[in-house]
This record gives structure tokens, C-alpha cells and sequence, in this order.
């Protein structure tokens, strides 16, 4: 809501309540968020506020056990993994689904979209059935494939929206000009598209990074991930390494996204 060029005083007063309800807002979404990274600094072994003092041990700890840097290594995998073939996927997907002329668009991209709508929890029993029988699971492949799968549809909807604005008489004309589709996507569409390609990329890798239901069915013991080791350390000992790894875990993916966020915006220029 902006000012007029000469305010009254009604205004001023219902500007300001709106800046208020939405800083209120902000700070509802956020607190439970900031909680742990206080609490990760904690010197003592218990969860206590205010803190008994400050202390980097519980870092420590994450970064230095064995078994907190293989949970580490095993979600980097994983993510990588996901966010390479979910964007693939996901991308070549989009690009179909743009073209209004596919039969049966309206019915493929609800169903596209449906992991997004369904409980996990449905999603992880129903992978845990099929991986099983295919014997992918207990196995690196077959948690990536299941992660793929609820990490595609941020790439569809992403793309999907970069293809919204995209004119296809470039790859006509390019077409004309003798280029053959695969140059003729490397070198016109995808520089274009480029921005939500990368948005969607940093979806999937948060995504999978972040993912734990799927990976309690899927995953062996030597393949437990961050999400899953805090799941077990809740449920087992309640330990501020768990703060510290949530804080490490939140700092990546937000870097993560600020990072796509600004390769997306030196694309478009």
C-alpha cells in the first residue's frame, strides 16, 4: 500500500497498522525457524534457554563424528543426484507441457503435481513396495529415484513459468536457419529459460536435502542422512548437536538459494 503525494492522517495510521500486521506476521513464520541457532551455541548438554553459555562444541561434534559426516555425505549424494535428474526431467517435461498443442495436457500436469498433494508418508510406503521388489531398496539408487519423484514437480512448475513468457518463433526461426533441434535448444531456449531451469535445480537439491520420511523406508543404516539422523537423535537422546546440524542445514539451503537467485538474475541480463 503506497502513500498519496499528500497524506492524511487515515493514511498514515493504516499504512502504519499494515507494516505492523505484517512484521507480526514475518516474526510468527520466522521465531520457530531462528530458535535452534541460539540454541546450537548452547555450552551445556541439555536444551536450556536462557543459555548456560556459548560454545561452538556442538559444531564440533556435527563436523567432526563419523557418523555425522558420512549423514553429511550421504545427503550431498543423494541431493546431487536428485537435483541432476530431476532437472533433466523435469525441464524436458515443462518444455512438452508448454507446447498447448500435447494431447492430454490438462490431465498430465495434475498428475505431474500430485506429489505435491499427497502425504509423504503415502508417497514413502508406496516407493518402499515397488523399490523393494525391484531390489532398489537399501540402496543409493533407489532413494535418489524416490526423491526424484517429489522433486520433479518444483522443476515443472518452475520452467513451466520461464516457458510462459518464451516465444517459439525463435526455434521456428532458428529451425529455418539450419540449426537441428538439439543447437537450436542449447543455444536460443535454454539461455532464455535459463533462470527457472536454475530456480528449479535449487528446489530439487533443498528438496531431497531436506527430506526425511521417504529415506526412513528407503535408506540402510550406512545410508542415513542429515534429516534422518536428527529424526533419530530426537527420538533416542535429545542432544543440541541436533540445533546445530538444523542451523547448518538451514545456512546451506539458504545460501543455496541465493546463489540460484542471483544466477538467475545475471542470466536474464
Amino acid at each position: 500500500m503506497l502513500l498519496s503525494p499528500y497524506p492524511t492522517t487515515g493514511e498514515r495510521i493504516r499504512v502504519t497498522l499494515l507494516w505492523l500486521w505484517c512484521s507480526l506476521v514475518v516474526l510468527f513464520l520466522a521465531v520457530p525457524i531462528l530458535i535452534p541457532i541460539p540454541l546450537s551455541f548452547n555450552s551445556g548438554s541439555f536444551f536450556v534457554f536462557p543459555l548456560e553459555g556459548f560454545s561452538t562444541r556442538w559444531y564440533e561434534v556435527v563436523l567432526g563424528t563419523p557418523r555425522w559426516r558420512t549423514a553429511i555425505g550421504n545427503s550431498i549424494i543423494i541431493a546431487l543426484g536428485t537435483t541432476m535428474i530431476a532437472t533433466t526431467l523435469g525441464s524436458l517435461t515443462a518444455i512438452a507441457l508448454s507446447n498447448e498443442k500435447f494431447p492430454g495436457r490438462r490431465i498430465v500436469m495434475p498428475l505431474l503435481l500430485s506429489p505435491l498433494i499427497v502425504p509423504v508418508v503415502i508417497t514413502a510406503v508406496g516407493s518402499y513396495l515397488f523399490y523393494a521388489r525391484m531390489g532398489l531398496a537399501n540402496t543409493y539408487a533407489g532413494i535418489i529415484l524416490a526423491h526424484t519423484a517429489l522433486a520433479t514437480p518444483f522443476v515443472v512448475v518452475t520452467v513451466g513459468a520461464s516457458l510462459a513468457g518464451f516465444d517459439h518463433n525463435l526455434m521456428r526461426a532458428a529451425a529455418i536457419s539450419g540449426a537441428k533441434p538439439a543447437k537450436a535448444f542449447f543455444s536460443v531456449m535454454l539461455p532464455l529459460i535459463l533462470p527457472g531451469v536454475l530456480s528449479g535445480a535449487a528446489f530439487a537439491f533443498v528438496t531431497s536435502f531436506d527430506e526425511v520420511v521417504v529415506v526412513q523406508f528407503l535408506a540402510s543404516a550406512n545410508q542415513r542422512t542429515m534429516p534422518l539422523e536428527m529424526f533419530i537423535g530426537l527420538r533416542e537422546k535429545l542432544s543440541p548437536a541436533i540445533t546445530a546440524a538444523a542451523t547448518l542445514m538451514m545456512a546451506s539451503s539458504i545460501v543455496l538459494l541465493i546463489v540460484a537467485n542471483i544466477l538467475a538474475r545475471r542470466s536474464r541480463r
